[in-house]
């Protein structure tokens, strides 16, 4: 029961901002068309750079969506040091993963996470710049459709047509917001959030305090590295983590390197930014992640930031004190990811390939 108890509380926390956050992802899917997006990141130098870091924090696209959107954009014309900051910051945030972060963790947190989204995915596209321009020009032929395998949010169904119709695109919004984008990762949303509830049940705190060392920084990077997982699933782990006595720069590791990196993402991606990209965007994310990790934890003690995060506050919370109001977005929530599972696995989703 006391399992049941932490799981439900990290759905009631998380509800009401993940259903706000789903919104905002909607709205943006809307108003920002891909075409939009291609025909700005073309050409070199540091301005695309800066473009394609900026627009990726608040995309609704995962870890694994996001290649085929970067592939378009390099067989579209854009440079590898513009691909590696698009693929690098969208994946590492988005409205609703920062929407999470907040309801999980605290202010700081949720600012720190976009921010350092941006600072890697710059750096990156930096280096590209200097270091892997090789092919920047380069003519590729059109890539066989990509299979995910057991990626965090991969989805055959495609975003609705942009309309001009107001109707159509209000549709348009719940439709992708309710739909598509919480179809693609509702399985692995669920798994955050239950592996939260156990490490939050299971858990001493002890044991993860010994992980605050520089030692726990790189354990974290490789965990973090190869491992299929979005940014909004790893937020309750994240949390729950930090909940245990983990530092917070230590659990931003885990934030930043889980969704931007995974195995099977950067095979794909070597066919299109060569090996020599690949080993940049790796090794700019696990440099500069620990560097920011080291920034962080001295920020949060030099501020004396409270670690008392949003999820402490329901802690000593007795189990029939949650509000009407919570219950019901926790059970809309739950709902619908239950719905994202089965879409995914037997309506043509995952289950089919």
């Amino acid at each position: 029961m006391e399992f049941l108890y932490a799981f439900i509380k990290y759905l009631v926390i998380t509800a009401p901002f993940l259903l706000f956050g789903f919104g905002i992802a909607g709205i943006i899917n809307a108003v920002v068309s891909m075409e939009y997006i291609k025909k700005n990141l073309g050409g070199s130098g540091v301005w695309p750079i800066i473009k394609a870091a900026i627009w990726g924090v608040p995309l609704p696209l995962c870890s694994c969506s996001v290649i085929p959107t970067a592939v378009t954009l390099k067989k579209s014309g854009a440079s590898n040091a513009t691909t590696s900051a698009f693929l690098i910051s969208t994946p590492e945030s988005g409205v609703d993963s920062i929407a999470i972060t907040y309801s999980l963790m605290d202010l700081p947190m949720a600012i720190i996470r976009p921010v350092s989204a941006f600072v890697t995915a710059f750096i990156a596209g930096i280096l590209q710049n200097i270091f892997n321009r090789t092919n920047d020009n380069a003519e590729t032929e059109k890539p066989e459709k990509e299979s995910c395998g057991s990626s965090c949010c991969c989805s055959e169904k495609k975003t609705p047509p942009p309309s001009t119709s107001i109707f159509e695109k209000i549709k348009s919004v719940f439709t992708f917001a309710y739909g598509t984008l919480i179809d693609d990762m509702a399985g692995w949303l669920l798994f955050g959030l239950v592996v939260g509830a156990a490490i939050d049940y299971l858990i001493p705190v002890h044991i993860i305090e010994n992980f605050n060392g520089i030692g726990g920084k790189f354990a974290m990077l490789l965990v973090g590295i190869p491992l299929y997982i979005c940014a909004s699933s790893s937020t309750p782990i994240a949390a729950a983590l930090m909940l245990k006595g983990m530092s917070p720069g230590t659990a931003l590791i885990f934030l930043l390197a889980g969704p931007a990196t995974n195995i099977s993402s950067l095979i794909v991606m070597q066919k299109y930014i060569g090996r020599k990209g690949v080993i940049i965007n790796v090794a700019t994310i696990a440099i500069v992640s620990l560097i920011i990790s080291i920034i962080v934890d001295f920020l949060y003690e030099f501020f004396t930031w409270p670690t008392t995060y949003n999820i402490a506050a329901h802690e000593h919370m007795g189990h029939g004190e949650f509000s009407y109001g919570e219950i019901a977005m926790a059970t809309i929530l739950f709902l619908l990811l239950l719905k994202g599972i089965y879409m995914a696995n037997f309506k043509g989703g995952e289950g089919k390939k």
